[in-house]
């Protein structure tokens, strides 16, 4: 059996007073030291729960999360963080699917977690930090590169949410890929404000920076203006943002003076980042770079070059380091179109106790995308859509993508989500859902008339309307399921 190293008591080992996260809201500072012993004693207490025991984790961001993560490793069992925005009848769904044993929460969640787990040992965090346990020895983990780490569960937009393993090794090649990409040092320092119950949550950019010896501020849950302040105040060098976030980053008064051009790296997934955005944040000296992944590859499988944000908006990029990319049907190598397969050391060996979904998303050895890429002459690739969002009108084939691209050229629209419906004359027909900017106003049948001038007749949708938000994932992707059953 190959282990994978201990990250926390490596880290410890190396450079034990430097700081590896600062949690915002209560200014406490974490060295890598004090996290390597609080993993070691919350580890103490895990551990009798004996190796492989499903341990769920209920908490806004806070170092404690990157602890219990750690604490796991060395007890050998399993973290599974958990949706808090989730309604109690699927957090007890998705906890009865991988049999957990015992959850680790915050204050915040006491209720919650009470209700979750009523027979079950709970374990909660202290606002003043840490979880008030006694000293332990140290234990260093001993566990396989290929075994589960944590589980992350899907979000869900095509059916129940599934358990996707995460294993050490994965988390190694993450790292790698994200690092070697983003051109990470120990002097960096990033934000972690998107849900831990979330692959990017996680690994843009925190756990990577760990194992590099960076620092990272923690934000409970993301905040506009405390970003920005840090961004200001120069305490931020490199910084991910999914489509969302930089839409609202974009809306903030607060922005230009921010100064985000200075930021050393600056990077965008989880959704196509639209191309207004990218080259309004290029004025102001700011590159946002494109990526891909998921949450069974990884999240930095994809990522465009700096050259290539401003060249090849749209793409991207190149498979990096650790990953392995074709394209269905198409010869490896040449341009093409076909569904975006992916293997290597990021992507997952699997479902946790779903054999039938593990088998189904894989083929030979490679992890079947679902989504639709092309890839030029150059080996650069482009997301085309998701397979699954396709519709077919009047005989041909739409992609939603497309046309949510030519909506969002229009001045006054800030995002586009468009789905098929059924329809009479031409089997599927698409209905657009449009959000605005602000202050702006403008008539479903203008923005009809503007698709009609910008796409071939049959992509035109046959309804348009105007919303002031749309269903959402914890990683800002639009649950078109649930607007496909809007009235």
């Amino acid at each position: 059996m190959a282990t994978a190293p201990d990250l926390s008591a490596r880290r410890a080992a190396l450079t034990p007073d430097a700081r590896a996260f600062t949690d915002h809201a209560s200014g406490r500072a974490w060295t890598f030291a004090e996290i390597e012993d609080q993993a070691n004693r919350l580890a103490a207490v895990l551990a009798p729960l004996g190796a492989g025991a499903r341990v769920g984790l209920l908490t806004f961001n806070r170092a404690e999360g990157f602890i219990a993560l750690f604490a796991a490793a060395k007890a050998g069992v399993i973290l599974c963080p958990l949706n808090w925005r989730a309604p109690l009848l699927e957090l007890r769904a998705v906890a009865a699917s991988v049999g957990m044993s015992a959850l680790v929460h915050d204050v915040d969640h006491y209720g919650l977690a009470a209700a979750l787990a009523p027979d079950l040992p709970r374990l909660a965090m202290r606002n003043s930090g840490g979880f008030g346990l006694p000293e332990a020895p140290q234990i260093i983990a001993q566990l396989d590169e290929d075994a589960p780490w944590y589980l992350l569960f899907t979000s869900g937009t095509t059916g129940a949410p599934k358990a996707v393993i995460q294993t050490p090794r994965m988390a190694l090649a993450v790292a790698m890929n994200i690092a070697q990409a983003m051109g990470l040092t120990s002097a960096d320092q990033s934000v972690c404000y998107l849900p831990l119950f979330h692959t990017a949550g996680i690994n843009l950019f925190t756990l990577p920076l760990f194992q590099w010896g960076g620092h990272s501020y923690i934000l409970p849950r993301f905040d506009a203006d405390r970003l920005l302040d840090l961004i200001a105040a120069g305490q931020v060098t490199q910084f991910f943002g999914v489509p969302t976030i930089w839409q609202a980053f974009a809306a903030h008064p607060g922005l230009q003076a921010a100064g985000i051009g200075r930021l050393r790296g600056l990077a965008s997934g989880g959704a196509a980042l639209p191309a207004d955005l990218i080259r309004r944040f290029a004025h102001l000296g700011a590159v946002v770079r494109n990526g891909f992944g998921m949450t069974e590859t990884g999240p930095t499988g994809f990522l465009i070059d700096p050259e290539g944000a401003q060249t090849r908006i749209g793409s991207v990029g190149k498979p990096q380091m650790m990953t392995e990319a074709r394209l269905d049907g198409v010869p490896d190598g040449q341009p093409g179109e076909g569904e975006l397969l992916m293997r290597g050391a990021t992507v997952t060996p699997g479902y946790y106790r779903n054999p039938q979904a593990t088998e189904a998303a894989f083929a030979d050895g490679w992890l079947r995308t679902g989504d639709v890429a092309r890839r030029d002459a150059d080996g650069y690739y482009t997301i085309v859509d998701r397979l699954k969002d396709m519709y077919v009108s009047g005989g041909e084939n739409v992609w939603p993508a497309e046309v949510e691209a030519a909506l969002g050229l229009h001045p006054a629209v800030a995002e586009a989500a468009v789905v098929g419906v059924p329809d009479a004359k031409w089997g599927e027909a698409g209905l657009a859902f449009v959000i605005l900017n602000p202050g702006q106003a403008v008539q479903p049948d203008e923005l009809r008339q503007w698709c009609r001038q910008h796409l071939a007749a049959f992509k035109s949708p046959r309804e348009v309307r105007v919303v002031q938000d749309l269903p959402r994932t914890a990683s800002g992707k639009v649950r078109k399921t649930e607007l496909k059953g809007r009235p």
